[in-house]
């Protein structure tokens, strides 16, 4: 019989950390606690194959589930000596979610749940505190009634503000006993007039009314999104944990916080965060009220005059100080850490690997290796590759004015310019317009998750370093500064106002997430300097792996950018980019618009030269590490004159007319020109054409070879070929044109030529493709839109609506289909190797910047991965996590 609810508690528990894919990260590590000895509440977790069930089924629970989940919260009561739903022996309980990756904020929560109006004055009198027992109430119909009924907070905000301001209040810790019955009365008259049912009074609908709202919560939009942006699938499903009320707003020696057991923007070995006396969870992370800092050294830096935790329960914050180390030592990690003081005894609710920075996550990585407690290859597998983007993006130059209009807290470290925003929808709006946005709100929640992800950078006047905007900035690495309490926001004006001046959407400001500075206008950018413990784990990185990693350059800034980050290499070098620059397109319009041979040729004399000079400092730059030339590839009508202007400028250097022209430019058309007349088809077509290519390679590579005093090998490609005729014709032009180059410089000239497999007839057909081409580049972008039958420009459309409807996972253009195109690169791979032993192997398409599709190019035994040059450092860190996960397999293997 399936077993579905785990339960844990006075020291024992019948899970532990490595049971997360079944109790969720929360459960799991609540286990794990539990068995540690830690103080934890006691309680149970309902597994994540109850909501792949509840979905399966309707929404319909297993059977077996309620009796297991009355038998756990009788556990739980024999160990709390309560009963739930028993007034007498009042037990209440929270209900939270747990996926098995975190997703902070993005699932639902429901506290002091098995409250009602007899159970309140049962809280009441137990806890001898009546002031406390209302405002657990009032917060439980607020948080139930819009998790679980579908009525939203905001109802019940307006309330409590109008209340407040009737008694003369300005927080909420100020209300009575009596005055928060009458609040109560107030929300509880709210439901019934919206829903039209009063609020629950029976705890064990309570309790599966919220069970049911967190499963239902896995499938909220903003969860999708969150998923959707980190790659979460559907199918782990999440865990619901019940708990052992503790609580925190039991008076002024009771608390609850959140904290870091190192810092999470700077990875500095300090203990990091921030609690609030007399609250309840919730509010921390909510921003409704401004926290205060746990350390005493961190209130001093901060400015604070509100005494720290240090100071105010000295006893508590020693135990957490103590609890904090055990748990990093523990986890080998720096822990994200939820804690509650109810009446001056500590209790922990969760501990995690906290979120953090690339910068941070470096850092944690190589003091923790360098403590010994990891491997160097432990600390390589711990950084996510994608998220080292974050240390490519710009700080403020220090050089540069800042007409500072604003001060908050450095939430998210990096700097971003754009127009204010005041939602997510124009920040949505402003992205697909190609435009840099900031959004500007009072608080995020979860609903603007979507917002976030397409602002430059987050800007908050509430809410603390913990905050919801904080937390998720720094996990998506975007630039943020919270709780910035002097700005003023009014959505309705669209207005932000700071030091009597006004700002309006469009406008444009600057945040710095380092120091939290709100800046008017743009502000001159520096990029980082990538040293230290970024050059550490990059060190350990390239020791580790196999695969080379080269870049896709074709202009000296580039190539130079590229080598900075550690490339090996070019391995695309894409030249028909060369072509559209001056005096460049007007020779190429005339080549391609020329009716006879001679006349292209004469055409293509002019553009020896810039080629030549092209490859030249390309070959200088790349110091004798491998350069791999595509030939010409667009069809022609790329390069076309669009308007009658241009038509009329090349007109005049051909010194014919603009009617001529035209008529030829019409001849030129063709209907789908990405499945036409491109590629080696241009080559077989016009020779001349990878003629003067090859000429200008060549001639180039000696020239730097005599500079350097070092042979130069190019790698020569060509393009969209699918008949090894295509390659011997098109390598036989190529070959006579190097013993010409030979014989007239009198050097020896070595070089390589290839092909890009970027068809599925090529794949299909390497072995005997393989006979001519000394290296396959697998091009996957063209392979992707031919193996599809998709433009990827237009895939954009209907793609996300694939994705949606469960019809495919990811987007094939951005990460590799690896079991449909995936497996004509593997077909390819072996039958290129069957043929010719020693061909090297690459993939030049965007996917070899991507961590997933690194990790397939290792599997399948390629040589390098090839990507732009701000991907390179992501490709090096990817190329090793796949190098270490490959050799763990065939040790298990063996």
């Amino acid at each position: 019989m399936t077993k579905w609810v785990y339960t844990f508690g006075d020291g024992a528990a019948e899970g532990r950390a490595g049971d997360r894919n079944l109790l969720g990260g929360k459960g799991a590590n609540l286990a794990e606690m539990c068995s540690l000895g830690l103080p934890v509440p006691p309680g149970f977790t309902i597994t994540t194959e109850v909501c792949n069930a509840y979905y399966a089924n309707g929404r319909a629970y297993p059977d077996g589930l309620e009796a297991d989940v009355v038998a756990a919260l009788d556990h739980i009561g024999r160990i709390t000596g309560r009963r739930f739903g028993d007034p007498s022996k009042l037990l209440l309980v929270s209900v939270r979610s747990g996926a098995r990756a975190s997703m902070p904020g993005m699932m639902d929560t429901v506290l002091n749940l098995g409250l009602n109006d007899e159970t309140v004055e049962a809280l009441a009198a137990d806890s001898g505190d009546a002031r406390f027992a209302y405002d657990s109430y009032r917060r439980f119909i607020q948080m139930y009634s819009d998790v679980v009924m579908g009525l939203d907070h905001e109802v019940f905000e307006e309330i409590l503000e109008d209340q407040k301001a009737s008694l003369g209040h300005e927080l909420d810790t100020e209300l009575t006993a009596a005055e928060w019955q009458g609040v109560i009365s107030l929300y509880k008259a709210k439901v019934e007039e919206e829903l039209g049912k009063p609020f629950p009074q029976d705890p064990h609908e309570q309790l599966w009314g919220a069970i049911g709202a967190v499963f239902s919560s896995w499938m909220n939009s903003r969860a999708i999104t969150y998923r959707r942006l980190h790659d979460i699938p559907e199918s782990w499903g999440t865990a619901v944990n019940v708990q052992a009320m503790v609580f925190g707003n039991m008076g002024d020696t009771s608390a609850t916080g959140v904290a870091f057991t190192r810092n999470p923007s700077t990875g500095d070995r300090q203990l990091y965060g921030e609690f609030l006396v007399n609250a309840q969870g919730e509010d921390v992370v909510a921003g409704i009220r401004t926290p205060q800092n746990i350390t005493e050294a961190a209130r001093i830096a901060a400015g604070s005059d509100k005494p720290s935790l240090q100071k105010l329960m000295p006893d508590a914050f020693q135990a957490f100080v103590d609890i904090s180390d055990r748990l990093e030592k523990h986890y080998r990690d720096m822990q994200d850490l939820e804690f509650t003081i109810e009446r001056g005894k500590l209790w922990m609710l969760q501990t995690r690997s906290g979120k953090r920075t690339a910068k941070a996550a470096l850092k944690i990585a190589v003091e923790v290796a360098r403590d010994g407690l990891i491997t160097k290859e432990e600390a390589v597998a711990r950084i996510d590759p994608a998220s080292l983007d974050q240390l490519l993006h710009p700080t403020i130059d220090p050089k540069a004015a800042r007409d500072v209009i604003g001060m908050g807290l450095p939430a998210s470290p990096g700097a971003a310019t754009g127009e204010i925003v005041f939602s997510s929808a124009d920040a949505e709006d402003a992205r697909a317009q190609g435009r840099k946005a900031i959004l500007v709100r009072i608080e995020t929640s979860p609903e603007d998750i979507h917002g976030m992800h397409a602002a430059e950078g987050i800007l908050t006047t509430r809410g603390g370093m913990t905050s919801h905007a904080a937390v998720v900035a720094r996990g998506m690495g975007k630039p943020c500064v919270s709780g910035a309490g002097s700005l003023r926001v009014d959505y309705k004006a669209g207005t932000l106002v700071s030091m009597g001046q006004t700002f309006r959407k469009g406008d444009v400001i600057t945040i710095d997430g380092g120091n939290g500075q709100v800046l008017k206008g743009a502000v001159a950018m520096l990029q980082p300097e990538l040293s230290g413990d970024f050059a550490a784990i990059m060190e350990w990185a390239d020791a580790a792996r196999r695969m080379k990693v080269r870049t896709n350059a074709e202009t000296p800034l580039d190539a130079r950018m590229a080598r900075s980050f550690g490339a090996e290499g070019i391995g695309l070098c894409r030249t028909e980019h060369m072509f559209f620059d001056g005096d460049r397109i007007v020779a190429m319009r005339e080549m391609i618009l020329a009716d006879t041979e001679k006349d292209r040729r004469s055409a293509l004399d002019k553009l020896l030269p810039m080629q030549r000079s092209d490859f030249l400092e390309l070959f200088e730059i790349m110091a004798g590490l491998p350069v791999t030339i595509r030939l010409l590839d667009p069809p022609l009508h790329e390069f076309l004159p669009k308007t009658e202007a241009e038509l009329a400028e090349v007109a005049s250097a051909m010194n014919v007319s603009a009617d001529k022209l035209r008529q030829r430019t019409e001849a030129l058309h063709e209907f789908n020109p990405m499945l036409g007349h491109r590629g080696c088809r241009l080559a077989v077509s016009y020779p001349e054409i990878a003629e003067m290519q090859a000429r200008a390679i060549f001639e180039a590579a000696v020239e730097a070879g005599r500079k350097a005093g070092a042979l130069v090998v190019p790698e020569i490609m060509v393009p969209l070929v699918g008949l090894v005729k295509e390659l011997e014709y098109v390598k036989a032009r190529i070959d006579a044109v190097a013993q010409s180059v030979m014989q007239e410089t009198g050097t020896k000239i070595d070089y390589l030529t290839g092909t890009m497999i970027e068809l599925p007839r090529a794949a299909i057909r390497a072995h005997v493709i393989a006979e001519a081409a000394e290296f396959f580049s697998f091009g996957t972008n063209d392979l992707t839109q031919t193996t599809f039958g998709i433009s990827r420009d237009d895939a954009a459309s209907f793609l996300e609506t694939y994705r949606q409807k469960g019809i495919i996972e990811q987007d094939p253009f951005v990460s590799l289909d690896v079991d449909g195109v995936g497996e004509l690169v593997r077909i390819a791979a072996e039958k290129g190797k069957a043929t010719r032993p020693g061909i090297k192997l690459g993939i030049c398409g965007e996917h070899g910047g991507d961590p997933a599709s690194i990790r397939f190019c290792e599997e399948v035994g390629l040589d390098y991965v090839s990507c732009s040059p701000y991907r390179v450092p992501i490709a090096r860190l990817a190329a090793a996590q796949a190098a270490v996960a490959a050799a763990k397999g065939a040790a298990k293997r063996a």
